[in-house]
């Protein structure tokens, strides 16, 4: 039997988070790109252990997140500490908000991917096509920069939610999600993860869920303080992020239905008959109902090989219109791909409070194209 000391196990490996250390640089064209191979992205592999790859590539990610936050607080966001009585030694999760919040007429909120980091929409895209556009960024300074008509200043405010950092690491003193959680530094490259106990939880931010209850409730519900008395709300949900909006404004609806606008999703999750309650079928005829604004005023974007914006069938039934994302394969990067789409519809909604986007009905048919225009014709005659 062979008895190891601790000198003799592996060294735990290091990695600088610093972009140009890594052997990176940013291009012209705000990709990253390999110093040595400038054609070439991220080398994620770069070890036969996965402990060396996985350090490597927080490392890089650290850095992109510096950049990210630094970018968006250029913007003017800042960072608000949830819960709100924390201090900057306690447990908390941050968020950002842009500095208009308690003036604008308009609130765009966003709830992530509980995969992703703040102010990240997918690492892949932000190193291929450019870090603004897999972040954040360009989707905050287009909110940021449409001005009103009247004084010629912003009048819409943006809260980005942050439903990925919820785990609490004493250590550091930092919120992080679960895939950041196995990098923590380890005494050896063999010894386990640290064990999560209660001291990593986060009050009143446990999990995703419990994180989108809060900001509505904490945040866009503190009226008169923290928003404007009379603010409209347009909601952009992230796949589960999505699906939690949705649970939620569905158990509290009389609460929120003055002041909820519009909500966009990326690859909807929820599904009617699941998500919506007991009274979906009877509140389905209530115009004032949750169900009835997620049919007129709530849109889905999803995965498809049509352009983007073209309306097109969901695989299951969310009871709301779903539209091409652009994008075909990787559902992190419908965002990135379909926020200006996004962005149009939301605008819409708030400059008109009583605009129903009319449910779409997908029909197919036999035989060739022709036969089908034809069919779609009189189709539209017998709805006339």
């Amino acid at each position: 039997m062979f008895v190891f000391s601790r000198k003799d196990l592996p060294a735990e490996p290091v990695f600088p988070a610093d972009l140009k250390k890594l052997g990176y640089f940013i291009t012209e064209y705000d990709q990253i790109r390999k110093i040595s191979a400038p054609k070439e992205e991220f080398q994620f592999k770069i070890n036969r252990n996965e402990r060396w790859n996985e350090m490597q590539r927080e490392a890089m990610n650290t850095c992109i997140r510096n950049i990210v936050l630094s970018r968006l607080r250029s913007l003017g966001l800042i960072t608000l500490r949830l819960p709100l009585t924390a201090r900057p030694t306690d447990a908390h999760v941050p968020i950002l908000v842009s500095k208009n919040l308690s003036t604008a007429s308009r609130v765009i909120v966003v709830f992530g991917e509980p995969v992703q980091d703040l102010g990240i929409w997918a690492y892949r895209t932000l190193s291929s096509e450019g870090i603004e556009v897999g972040s954040a960024v360009a989707f905050a300074r287009a909110v940021l920069n449409q001005k009103d008509d009247t004084d010629g200043k912003s009048d819409t405010a943006l809260v980005l939610a942050n439903t990925g950092q919820l785990v609490w690491h004493c250590g550091s003193g930092q919120a992080m999600t679960l895939t950041s959680w196995p990098c923590i530094p380890r005494e050896s490259a063999v010894d386990p993860p640290l064990v999560m106990t209660r001291r990593n939880k986060i009050p009143g931010n446990g999990d995703w869920q419990e994180h989108i209850q809060y900001v509505f409730e904490e945040i866009l519900a503190a009226r008169g303080r923290l928003v404007r008395a009379n603010a409209k709300i347009g909601v952009v949900g992230l796949d589960d992020g999505g699906l939690g909006v949705i649970r939620y404004l569905a158990s509290n609806w009389e609460a929120w239905r003055p002041y909820i606008s519009a909500i966009c999703l990326t690859s909807p999750y929820h599904r009617m008959g699941v998500d919506f309650g007991d009274k979906e079928d009877k509140d389905s005829k209530d115009p004032s109902s949750f169900v009835s604004f997620v049919s007129s005023r709530c849109r889905g974007y999803v995965l498809s090989e049509q352009a983007l914006g073209l309306p097109v069938p969901a695989p299951q039934h969310h009871g709301c219109n779903c539209y091409s994302s652009g994008e075909v394969l990787i559902s992190e990067c419908i965002m990135p791909k379909a926020w200006k789409d996004m962005l149009k519809w939301l605008n819409t909604t708030f400059e008109d409070p009583d605009y129903c986007e009319a449910n779409l009905m997908f029909r197919e048919f036999e035989g060739n194209m022709g036969d089908a225009m034809e069919r779609v014709a009189e189709l539209e005659k017998e709805d006339d």
